[in-house]
């Protein structure tokens, strides 16, 4: 299980920049956007890390009090599930 877990940790975060790292092209070129519910719900199920490494690499989303404030309490969460069934 714990490598089953530790794949997850990997692939959920890959999704999670790549999906911040698109919306933030899209918004430069004035396409449809991904939903911010969607990038939460990444965030929730796993990809906190992700999408906060994307918030500031990318510059995206850091002006949003939501995401300045849910995203680190969601990371927060993640490692808290994430050691508790790791160990």
């Amino acid at each position: 299980m714990q490598t089953g877990l530790l794949v997850w940790l990997l692939l959920i975060n890959a999704v999670s920049y790549l999906v911040m790292s698109e919306d933030k092209k899209r918004a430069r070129k004035h396409r449809d956007r991904v939903p911010e519910r969607t990038l939460f719900l990444l965030a929730l199920i796993g990809g906190a890390l992700g999408v906060l490494i994307a918030m500031y690499r990318k510059r995206h989303k850091t002006r949003h009090i939501s995401f300045r404030l849910g995203i680190p309490a969601l990371l927060f969460i993640n490692a808290l599930l994430y050691g508790y069934f790791l160990r």
